[in-house]
This record gives C-alpha cells, sequence and structure tokens, in this order.
C-alpha cells in the first residue's frame, strides 16, 4: 500500500510539473517575453494579382493582361521556410491576412512547377503589402502600400554595440531569437529545387530526412547563439561554426524495477527514457561545422562536421571500437562519443549536385535521429532503438533531378569500426523519389550488403519510408523494415552457464553471444527455441529475423511555435535478438513540442507501451533478456508465470516524460 500511494504521489506531482511547464511555454510562444497573453502580435497583409506576359506600364492589382487561373502563389520566408500557398482565382487575385511582419519571398506555381524567380516583399505591422506578378523571365518589381503618408522605416540599429562583451552579445542574441527581432541576411542564399515541405520549428527540419548527406540545393536554415557572441555580428558570421545543446529529461513511469547504477533499463525498449523515474543530463553536444554550399552550381565546394556527445544517451550512439567499454565492459549510465567526424565533398557537376561524404555519419534510412533536436520527441520508438545507429565509411548522395535521389556508400557495417574483429565490408545502397513538388518522397534501402552473418549489429535491412504532406499543418510519416542475423547463438547456452569451449561464437556448439563482460550482454544472440525444453532440445544457432512498421502524424500550429506528435508501432522480434524478449512489441504516443524563438524545445508526451510474447514470457519493467533467463532456468514444478511473478515482468507499461532542449 505504501508502494502505492509513494508512486500515485510521485505521478500526480511529476505531472503537475508537467502541466505548469507545459502552461509556461505556451503562453511564452503565444505571446512572447514581456507581453499579456492575451494581447495578440500586430500582423500585417498581403494582396496581390498575377498577370500572364509581359509586366504593362500601368498594371496594378486592378488592370493589366488577362489573369492565368491554374496557378498557385507560395509565399515564403526569406530562409525559405514555405509560410503560405494560395489560391489565384479567374481574375488572378490572391491575397492573405494575418501575417507576422518581415521580408518574405513571393512565387507563382503552375503544375506545382516555378514559373519564374520569387519576388521579395516586405510586410510591416498594420499595412497592407501589394505586389503583382508575371510569368515573364525577368522579376517584376513589388511595392509597398503601407500609407501614402508613411515615411520609410530607419534602418535597424546594429544587434550588438562595440562595447559589448562576450556574454552580453550572447544573451542579446536570446532575446532577439524569443522576440522576433534578430536582424535578417537582406541578400539571404537562394532555395534550389522544390520548396521545403513542412516548417522548422516546430519540426527537426524543413526537409525530409536523408542521412549522409547534406540537403542538395537548401541554404542554412540553423541559428547560431554562440558563433554570433563569438563573431560579433550576426549577418557575418564566419564559415566555421560552433553551436550545440544542452538536454534534460525526466519520466514517471509504472515500470519501477529500474536501476541506473546497476544499468538495469527498465524502461526498454523505449529510448531515451529508458531507465525509469529518473531525471538525467540526456546529451550534451558540441558542434564545429562548415557546410558546404550547395545552392550554388558553379564551383567544387568542401565542408565537415565534429560532433562530441556527452550524456545518458551515448548508449544508443556507441559505435563497437570507438571509446565503447564505457558501455560494453563496464554499462555506465554516462559516457562520451564522438557521434560524427566526416568532410564533405560536393561536385556542382554532378547531376544536379552530389555529395560524398567520408568519415563517420548517422545511418542512411530512417525518421528518426540520434541528436535530440533531430528527433519530433523525446523518446524513441522501438522501431528506431533497435537499429542501426551511425556507420563510418563513405557514401555518394548524387540528386538526379528534382524527383530522384540516389545514394551508395561502402563501410565495415552497423556501430562498429574498422579494427574490429567484426567488421565486414559492407554495402548500402538508397534511391528516393519525390513528387507532388517535394509534398511526398519515398525512400527505399538496403542499409546493409554483406554475408548476413553473426557479429556485432551485423543487421541485413531494408528500409521503406513514405513522407507525405496532407497540407500546410499536417503531414504523417510511416516506415518499415524487415532485418536479421543469420548463424545467431542461442541465448539458452549463456543464460545456463553451459561453457562455449575453446572454439569461437561461430564454431563452438554451445555459443555465447558477444560482450557480457557487464554482466548482461548487450548483443543479444536468438531464443532459438522454447528455452523450457532441456539442453538436448537446443540448436546452437539460428536466423533471427525482426519486423517493425512506425507511424507518426504531425500537427503544426501556434504559428510554427508548437506541434502535436502522434506516433503508433508495432514490432516483432521474432527471436528476442534485439531486445532480449521474443514476442509482438505494440506502443502509442501522444506529444507536444513547444518552442521559443528557435533556441528552446520542450517536450512532453504520454506513452502507453504493451507486449505479446511466448512461452508465458513477460517483457517489460527488467532488465532486457532477464526474463528469458528466468524460465530457462526453472525449478522443477516451477511455472514461467511464477517465474515472471519472482522477477516482477510485465506486460504494460505507461510513461510520462519530457525533455528541455537548449541551443546554444
Amino acid at each position: 500500500m505504501r508502494l502505492i500511494i509513494s508512486n500515485t504521489r510521485f505521478f500526480i506531482s511529476f505531472f503537475s510539473i508537467l502541466v505548469l511547464v507545459t502552461l509556461s511555454s505556451a503562453a511564452m510562444a503565444a505571446s512572447g517575453p514581456g507581453e499579456k497573453a492575451n494581447v495578440p502580435e500586430p500582423q500585417g497583409s498581403l494582396r496581390g494579382r498575377f498577370i500572364v506576359g509581359k509586366l504593362p506600364a500601368d498594371a496594378s492589382t486592378t488592370g493589366g493582361a488577362p489573369a492565368f487561373a491554374p496557378a498557385q502563389v507560395e509565399v515564403r520566408s526569406e530562409q525559405g521556410q514555405l509560410v503560405a500557398r494560395l489560391p489565384v482565382d479567374a481574375s488572378g487575385n490572391f491575397g492573405i491576412s494575418a501575417l507576422a511582419p518581415g521580408r518574405y519571398d513571393v512565387h507563382v506555381l503552375q503544375d506545382g512547377v516555378e514559373k519564374a524567380p520569387g519576388t521579395a516583399i516586405d510586410v510591416v505591422a498594420g499595412g497592407e503589402a501589394e505586389i503583382t506578378l508575371t510569368d515573364a523571365a525577368a522579376p517584376p518589381a513589388a511595392a509597398d502600400s503601407t500609407s501614402a503618408d508613411q515615411a520609410p522605416a530607419p534602418a535597424p540599429a546594429p544587434l550588438f554595440k562595440p562595447t559589448d562583451g562576450f556574454f552580453r552579445r550572447w544573451g542579446k542574441a536570446y532575446v532577439a531569437d524569443w522576440t522576433a527581432t534578430a536582424p535578417s541576411d537582406p541578400n539571404p542564399p537562394k532555395r534550389r529545387g522544390t520548396p521545403p515541405p513542412i516548417s522548422s520549428p516546430p519540426f527537426p527540419a524543413a526537409d525530409w530526412p536523408i542521412g549522409a548527406t547534406q540537403e542538395i540545393g537548401a541554404p542554412d536554415y540553423q541559428t547560431y547563439m554562440l558563433q554570433q557572441a563569438i563573431d560579433k555580428d550576426p549577418l557575418k558570421l564566419s564559415k566555421v561554426k560552433w553551436y550545440g545543446w544542452a538536454s534534460i529529461g525526466a519520466n514517471g513511469s509504472t515500470n519501477n524495477r529500474g536501476n541506473a547504477g546497476k544499468g538495469i533499463a527498465a524502461n526498454f525498449p523505449s529510448a531515451y527514457d529508458e531507465f525509469p523515474n529518473t531525471i538525467v543530463l540526456d546529451q550534451l553536444a558540441l558542434y564545429t561545422e562548415k557546410l558546404a554550399d550547395t545552392t550554388q552550381t558553379d564551383h567544387f565546394d568542401w565542408g565537415f562536421r565534429l560532433t562530441n556527445l556527452y550524456g545518458q544517451d551515448y548508449r544508443f550512439t556507441t559505435s563497437h571500437g570507438m571509446f565503447s567499454q564505457q558501455l560494453l565492459v563496464k554499462n555506465s549510465q554516462y559516457g562520451y562519443d564522438p557521434v560524427m567526424f566526416y568532410v564533405d565533398l560536393y561536385f556542382p557537376k554532378l547531376g544536379k549536385g552530389a555529395d560524398l561524404r567520408i568519415g563517420r555519419y548517422i545511418s542512411l534510412p530512417d525518421i528518426e535521429a540520434q541528436l535530440a533536436p533531430n528527433n519530433y520527441t523525446y523518446s524513441h520508438s522501438i522501431l528506431y532503438t533497435v537499429d542501426c545507429y551511425t556507420q563510418l565509411g563513405a557514401d555518394l548522395t548524387t540528386k538526379i533531378d528534382d524527383h530522384w535521389t540516389i545514394q551508395v556508400g561502402i563501410s565495415p557495417g552497423c556501430d562498429t569500426m574498422p579494427w574490429t574483429t567484426d567488421a565486414k565490408v559492407t554495402g548500402n545502397t538508397c534511391l528516393v523519389y519525390t513528387w507532388r513538388n517535394g509534398g511526398d518522397a519515398l525512400n527505399t534501402c538496403d542499409n546493409t550488403i554483406n554475408d548476413g552473418e553473426y557479429a556485432y549489429n551485423n543487421l541485413t535491412a531494408f528500409y521503406e519510408t513514405w513522407y507525405h504532406k496532407i497540407n500546410e499543418h499536417w503531414h504523417t510519416d510511416t516506415e518499415a523494415w524487415y532485418q536479421y542475423m543469420k548463424d545467431t547463438p542461442n541465448m539458452y547456452w549463456y543464460n545456463t552457464g553451459v561453457s562455449p569451449g575453446p572454439l569461437d561464437t561461430r564454431h563452438s556448439p554451445t555459443p555465447w553471444p558477444e560482450h557480457t563482460a557487464a554482466g548482461v550482454t548487450l548483443n543479444f544472440g536468438a531464443v532459438c527455441a522454447d528455452p523450457r525444453k532441456p539442453a538436448s532440445q537446443q540448436p546452437a544457432r539460428c536466423y533471427a529475423p525482426e519486423w517493425a512498421i512506425t507511424n507518426y502524424v504531425e500537427h503544426d500550429f501556434w504559428n510554427h511555435q508548437a506541434s502535436l506528435n502522434i506516433r503508433n508501432e508495432i514490432v516483432n522480434d521474432i527471436k528476442g535478438q534485439r531486445t532480449g524478449t521474443p514476442g509482438y512489441y505494440e506502443e502509442h504516443m501522444v506529444g507536444f513540442d513547444f518552442w521559443v524563438g528557435s533556441t528552446i524545445t520542450f517536450r512532453p508526451e504520454v506513452s502507453y507501451t504493451h507486449t505479446f510474447s511466448p512461452y508465458g514470457l513477460h517483457a517489460l519493467d527488467i532488465g532486457p533478456g532477464a526474463s528469458v533467463a528466468a524460465i530457462s532456468n526453472l525449478a522443477p514444478g516451477e511455472t514461467s508465470a511464477q517465474a515472471m511473478g519472482l522477477i516482477g515482468a510485465k506486460t504494460q507499461a505507461l510513461t510520462l516524460a519530457a525533455d528541455v532542449i537548449w541551443h546554444f
């Protein structure tokens, strides 16, 4: 009873904190610092007309050549992010109200194809900007008709004063970001190709995810608080930039048998909130980066990235042979990992641009990514938790045209350094098809092309991912994979303590899985047969497959300062090789992202997990693989149900979780 009361108080307290922080973040996102929540920010409006042919001398929004009705107008921010897509009526007129003050690029589309270069126009608070567009090659002039007697706005004062020190500049950069008063580049680089399908914020990126490459043709959308303080001028940043973030997470769960100090991740296979009822430093990340300029097609360019990560999440980025003793030998809660170190070589004349990436990079497929700001939600899907994370090698991404992109690469395998015994020459290839002016993308990948034999994370994996924009505020992402390892050691021998003998894993008649020094195995073998059967009925090895499908539904609201995130998935770990316990795993999650400017993110969520396992196994609220070990060693007359009760294993879990990301 005390335990129930204690847990109830914990949940009430934790949920109350989530609600209070959510409401606070929402008020800040909606009204901005120093304003009352019920006072809306002054808005402007835009109206205009589209005219076929050259612009007549007396053209205006009420006269000129006949309109071209089957057209659309796109309004984009200076950074190239889509703000609105407007219909053009039979007279060529279009318009939008409630635009935030700022500079916009206005483009005309016919059948999804841009008819002419975009036209820049300024929208001011309380004013109405007017514009006349034509399908002629030369960009037309734009006029701001806010009012006849309104004097031109004075040039904005510099953000930083010469007397400002480093920390004062840093603080001013944040205030400008939070109050939407940061200066903007008057001549931003123009985007090539299709427009960005979604907005960032509130989503991790404005383009659909693609690994091992820059987004070819896209300008740099990133904000750099630290670099502004270093360079003293937000509009003249150096090409080499320093930036990063700190993310702190917490969760309250019905799982209560975890122990972070002993490495018992009782929330697993949920990640990155794997240790229940804790507050943790998930990530402290520092980037040093130079981006290649892929918006141009004139000359070769290059870039690089160095990423240093410390925190609990190193457990999901560790590569065998690269500081991996922290996890594979010590099973430490916190650790360090150099997640990415690579160079990008950009060849503008190969197709519509090609990027050759050499070094350690994030695996090619997947909706999700390891780094906190690159993910919709705090936690990750089970599908993502148990597949490939990083590769070290070379990958060439070639944009054939606005529809087709192809990737080919070579590496020593998933999450494996080339100097380890697990390394194998491994190929990979992906083909991306994009249509509906960038609104849909289909990514087909074979991520590991080798012999498929058991080794550290040597997952032969086939992926299909579909990204679909429903409208300006809704989109959905769906990912499915099938993966396997051949000749996987039967966990029975390790769980019952039968010695593997002098032979290696591949040749022993009673093989153990790899990496058991931490008292647990973090590279599971397979449950090849009913663990309750005697040794005489247990095979040495078996084929270990699994399949999974995950869907995200995403909603953008509060003027791109918040999102609703819904995730549903099912994973069938047929032999338990990825999770430690065979069976079906279903997970359902609802969460939100709330942004303050582009530099603070708060992500609360609630998730429900349910498992269905054979042999009377329960998969939750245990150390991974503990339930299989328990029924492999039943006492005479003991049942699976009794064993599950003794170790406290469960089949269902409810978890409230949240994190805060501070970008610098």
